[in-house]
């Protein structure tokens, strides 16, 4: 199995970079969802870093996953931040409030700062 994730570790904070433009597709979906959850559940991740650079479409199917994820990290003491969303995904996350859910940031470097990490 491929994976669709490439994640990074910066003093113990994991950046999450999708690696595909479009997530849409259920397969696709489920192994996304099976990484990520792997990340907290198996790995004891608790501070994560969704980058969404590469990302120009998303289902909904996406965001329950990311819904899911969300409630996970808190379950477990953690938290979960968002950057690098296009302005169209970002419009999305508008709509179904869930800008209100999470912190938003410009790109990673912004997001570690936010957790206390600089990278040079």
């Amino acid at each position: 199995m491929d994976s669709r994730l490439l994640v990074t570790d910066y003093a113990g904070v994991a950046v999450v970079t999708f690696q595909d433009n479009s997530i849409l597709d259920s397969r696709q979906i489920e192994m996304i969802g099976t990484e990520l959850y792997a990340l907290v559940e198996k790995q004891n991740r608790t501070k994560l870093i969704l980058d969404f650079a590469n990302v120009r479409f998303l289902g909904s199917q996406t965001l329950g996953v990311i819904i899911n994820l969300h409630k996970k990290v808190k379950a477990a003491g953690g938290e979960l931040v968002v950057c690098s969303l296009k302005k169209d995904l970002m419009k999305v996350f508008k709509i179904t409030s869930l800008d209100k859910l999470f912190k938003f940031f410009k790109d990673d470097a912004a997001a570690l700062k936010h957790f206390r990490v600089n990278v040079q």
